[in-house]
């Protein structure tokens, strides 16, 4: 094969590194360089160069190098060496995602949800050197597919990794972190440009243009659920504590049956005891309130204890409830209210209602003008 005497390059969109498809050179091939490019000449992975924008010719006389580390020999012997050229201006954008969910443990709810993450991120190869010795292969040459096949895994599992420490040095709840969109890509470019910086890679740009969680997954959907339920809460004025009280007085309301009354009543003075007297009153007026047809309590005549109307027995310390009949109301002479016989005074007028018998000390009745007992006249 005869040895090539113009090396050039003409690069296609989305290159960054190419080598030229032939290696058998001459000591006076002519090397032209455009702008933004630079050459690079390997020998058994010895590099001379890289040689910047114009035109070089590769003779010793111009590059010593080449004599020591190709060999060439004097004259215009050929002699096979790799050339590559490389675009140093060429800025990609290329497009990350995670495949699959990350689980995330959220620092605020300690609760494990699935997050996943989009965005992109630019390179430019600044270092054309480093470049070739870490990437340079069998391939032609190096395009955007190769450089986000080869660089897609290790920005991904880095992305994951950040995620979580961004999570629990910010301290931001996972549905929240959509907010933060800008601070965590100038976070990941801060944390990411030291691995692209070993392959002589400049990382130009970092960006996270999303983070989503799967609103079907079972463990979202209970924590936007408590979320809308806290905030409803926080509209209305009560915290978790009441709500769950008005619940289960709800419910109680709702039983049927003669001993319906009680339930809400021990209802509401068992919430009381667990929240403090106020609440505790609060919520026996509520027990009362919510019970359809309910009547007022009889108290015990031997314990005073508050029983439902029409029981037999005292539910306390198991007293009959009507042992011993009422006598029946008499008349005040001084208004004509109905007055228990029992009483000293009328309560509405405060006239004297009962006195006694002079002669024998019976109970004489409003109005009596005999004693029932002994039969003497009453002064």
């Amino acid at each position: 094969m005869a040895a090539i005497n113009v090396l050039k390059w003409e690069p296609a969109p989305g290159v960054f590194a190419w080598k030229f498809p032939s290696s058998e050179l001459s000591a006076k091939t002519q090397l032209i360089v455009s702008e933004s490019q630079e050459a690079i000449v390997l020998k058994e992975g010895k590099m001379v160069g890289p040689f910047p924008p114009g035109r070089h010719t590769l003779s010793t006389e111009n590059y010593p190098l080449l004599n020591t580390l190709l060999k060439i020999p004097f004259g215009n012997s050929p002699f096979t060496a790799e050339v590559w050229f490389i675009e140093r201006a060429v800025k990609l954008d290329i497009k990350w995602g995670t495949v699959d969910p990350i689980q995330l443990e959220d620092p605020k709810y300690k609760i494990m949800l699935p997050v996943r993450a989009f965005g992109q991120y630019g390179i430019r190869i600044e270092r054309s050197a480093e470049f070739l010795f870490k990437l340079v292969g069998t391939l032609p040459a190096f395009t955007e597919k190769t450089i986000t096949n080869y660089f897609k895994g290790i920005i991904v599992t880095r992305v994951k990794d950040e995620i979580a420490k961004y999570l629990v040095e910010k301290n931001v709840p996972i549905l929240h972190i959509s907010s933060r969109l800008v601070d965590l890509s100038a976070f990941f470019q801060e944390k990411i440009s030291p691995l692209l910086d070993e392959y002589g890679l400049v990382l130009t740009s970092f960006n996270v243009t999303s983070i989503t969680t799967d609103d079907s997954d079972p463990a979202v959907k209970k924590l936007k659920e408590a979320l809308a339920k806290r905030a409803e809460m926080d509209i209305i004025g009560y915290n978790y504590t009441q709500m769950r009280s008005f619940d289960t007085l709800e419910v109680a309301a709702g039983n049927q049956g003669p001993a319906g009354g009680t339930m809400g009543a021990g209802l509401g003075m068992g919430m009381g005891m667990g929240m403090g007297v106020g609440m505790g009153a609060t919520m026996g007026q509520l027990a009362q309130n919510i019970q359809p047809g309910q009547s007022a309590a009889t108290p015990c005549p031997a314990c005073a204890k508050p029983n439902p109307a029409g029981s037999k027995f005292c539910a306390h310390c198991g007293a009959g409830m009507q042992t011993v009949p009422l006598a029946p109301l008499v008349k005040c002479a001084g208004c004509g209210a109905s007055v228990n016989p029992d009483a000293a005074f009328c309560p509405s007028c405060g006239t004297r209602v009962s006195t006694t018998c002079a002669t024998c000390g019976a109970k004489l009745q409003p109005g009596s003008k005999f004693c029932p007992s002994c039969g003497k006249p009453v002064n």
